[in-house]
């Protein structure tokens, strides 16, 4: 169960239910839980990680932001740049 404040919890609880349905009172949702957020930081570190992802989530859709993918680099350029160094270059 979680520790915050009745309102926040039932705005983030809203806020699952409008990102499911594109709900177009979401963007106001997302403002109301940034302010209280801002006027109780607090209540920040109460937040589950399903109480972030959903916020995230929210973000997300809103500014139609997506987060890079890690890149991953071959291992016969790494082997290559590695070859042409030395002892002496240590």
């Amino acid at each position: 169960m979680s520790k915050l404040p009745f309102e926040l919890a039932e705005k983030l609880a809203s806020l699952e239910n409008l990102i499911k349905e594109k709900h177009p009172r979401m963007p106001a949702l997302l403002q109301e839980i940034h302010a209280a957020l801002r006027q109780q930081p607090e209540n920040v570190v109460l937040l589950n990680e399903e109480e972030i992802s959903s916020i995230v989530e929210g973000l997300k859709i809103q500014t139609g932001v997506s987060f890079a993918q890690s890149a991953v680099s071959s291992k016969g350029a790494a082997g290559k740049k590695l070859k042409s160094v030395t002892a002496d270059m240590l």
